[in-house]
């Protein structure tokens, strides 16, 4: 039996996330360390108290980071306090978190590669992508196939997926699909898609400069649904990740397989943990989305 530690990613922000950290001294630094890297209050923007045209938390200039920021805490302080994982996780931006948990780099690097990941996704404007539930996964799958400039960006579970790709391409797989329901993001491109593929060119172009030591645990890559050590197949794992699907639906499974019993997600909101519980029932899940959950 094992734990695994499991990181959201974007879209579980909201305003006031930050409020059960804000006397920890260790998460004022690290978003003091944002703000100036950003140059604008990273806090306030969590807060809601921030002003200004480039303040808005749901811009992924900002989600993106302070996400990283506020789950890079709670994982540091889930460590200081004796608590262990056999496996990490992260879902999109989350595995950029496992990264750092795992030891492949530290919080300064990772904070600027998601900086770098940030900017570069928020310009790659165009296409949509859309939320859909409920539906017969084989009619789901050949509507994809069937139709050019889609993909299945984000595969949570057997009844929800997200659908990525150009605005006419999502419209008409939204338009012919038999399904409970349908939600279009708010996003500026469709990410986790080939239309991501010269953001990932670039993005792959900063990595190269940066050092991946191996993982200290093993991290389950959305690309691929595996787990690794390597540093460079992580590496590699993290740039396919932009053009391509978050497997989470297989990655759920892996643990399962692999006799995880324990869940801990880290991070604002609880996606990640009604997944899980919808579809591993058996799990024991955890919620760290407060210091004051480090002691319950």
């Amino acid at each position: 039996m094992g734990t695994a530690w499991v990181f959201p990613g974007q879209g579980s922000q909201k305003q006031g996330m930050t409020t059960g950290v804000l006397q920890d001294e260790l998460a004022q630094d690290r978003f003091a360390q944002a703000s100036a890297l950003l140059g604008r209050d990273l806090l306030a923007i969590c807060n809601g108290t921030a002003v200004g045209p480039d303040h808005d938390l749901n811009d992924t200039r900002n989600s993106q980071p302070a996400l990283f920021v506020l789950e890079s805490v709670l994982l540091d302080r889930c460590k200081q306090q004796g608590h262990q994982a056999d496996v990490l996780a992260g879902h999109s931006l989350g595995e950029l978190v496992a990264l750092y948990g795992a030891g492949c780099f530290d919080f300064r690097t990772g904070l600027t590669l998601v900086k770098q990941r940030s900017e570069l996704m928020a310009a790659a404007g165009g296409g949509a992508m859309v939320a859909v539930m409920g539906f017969v996964r084989a009619d789901l799958e050949t509507a994809v196939a069937a139709q050019q400039d889609v993909v299945i960006a984000n595969d949570n579970s057997a009844s929800q997926v997200v659908l990525s790709g150009t605005t006419a391409a999502v419209r008409h797989i939204c338009s012919i699909l038999d399904c409970k329901r349908s939600v279009p993001l708010a996003v500026s491109g469709a990410f986790h898609s080939p239309l991501m593929k010269e953001p990932a060119a670039r993005f792959a172009r900063i990595l190269e400069t940066i050092p991946f030591t191996d993982a200290n645990v093993p991290v389950v890559s959305n690309a691929t649904a595996c787990s690794s050590l390597d540093g460079s197949t992580l590496k590699a794992n993290l740039v396919q990740q932009m053009v391509s699907g978050v497997r989470w639906r297989e990655t759920m499974d892996r643990m399962a397989s692999s006799g995880i019993d324990t869940v801990l997600e880290i991070g604002p909101g609880a996606v990640l943990s009604g997944l899980l519980k919808r579809s591993l029932p058996n799990l024991h899940i955890r919620r760290i989305n407060t210091m004051a959950d480090l002691t319950r």
